[in-house]
C-alpha cells in the first residue's frame, strides 16, 4: 500500500555482531584439560632448581655479582609462569602468588648455601651469612627482594 513502511526483517548492524562474537569466541581462554596443581608445581619445581644451579654457578664458579639480580628476575618470572601456564585456573590467583613468592624465595635462599659450600670446598672457613656478607654485602638482599617481586608480578 502506499503509506505503509518497509521492515527489515534484522537491523543492518547484525551482520557486524556475529562477526564481532564469533572472533570474541576465538581469542577467549580455552580451557586446558592438562592442566593441575601437580603439573603447575612440578614446572614450577624444575625451574626453580634450574634457576637455583644457575645462581650457583655464576656466583660461585664465574664469580658474578650484580648480575645475579638478573637470574633472580629471571627465575622469579620462570615460577610465576610455570604456575600459570601448568596449572591455570586450576589454582586459585592468591594462592598461585604465594607459591611463585615462596618458591622463589626458597630456590635463592638454597642457591646462597650452594655458593657457600663451593666457596668452603675452596678452602673458605667464614660461616653462611658472614661470608655473604663479605663477598656479595647487600646483593643478596636484593636478589631476595628482586626476585621475589618479579615471581609476584608474573603469578599474578
Amino acid at each position: 500500500m502506499p503509506g505503509e513502511q518497509r521492515r527489515l526483517a534484522h537491523p543492518p548492524g547484525d551482520r557486524y555482531r556475529e562477526a564481532e562474537e564469533k572472533a570474541a569466541a576465538e581469542a577467549a581462554p580455552r580451557e586446558d584439560p592438562s592442566a593441575s596443581v601437580a603439573r603447575g608445581m612440578a614446572i614450577a619445581l624444575v625451574v626453580a632448581l634450574l634457576g637455583a644451579l644457575a645462581i650457583i654457578v655464576l656466583g660461585a664458579i664465574a664469580t658474578v655479582t650484580t648480575g645475579l639480580m638478573v637470574v633472580a628476575g629471571g627465575l622469579g618470572f620462570g615460577v610465576g609462569q610455570a604456575l600459570r601456564v601448568g596449572a591455570r585456573e586450576k589454582l586459585a590467583p592468591g594462592r598461585r602468588v604465594g607459591l611463585a613468592v615462596g618458591l622463589t624465595l626458597i630456590a635463592i635462599a638454597l642457591a646462597q648455601l650452594g655458593i657457600w659450600q663451593y666457596a668452603r670446598a675452596e678452602g673458605g672457613v667464614l660461616p653462611l651469612i658472614d661470608y655473604l656478607a663479605e663477598v656479595f654485602g647487600p646483593l643478596v638482599i636484593a636478589e631476595f627482594a628482586v626476585g621475589a617481586v618479579v615471581a609476584w608480578l608474573a603469578a599474578r
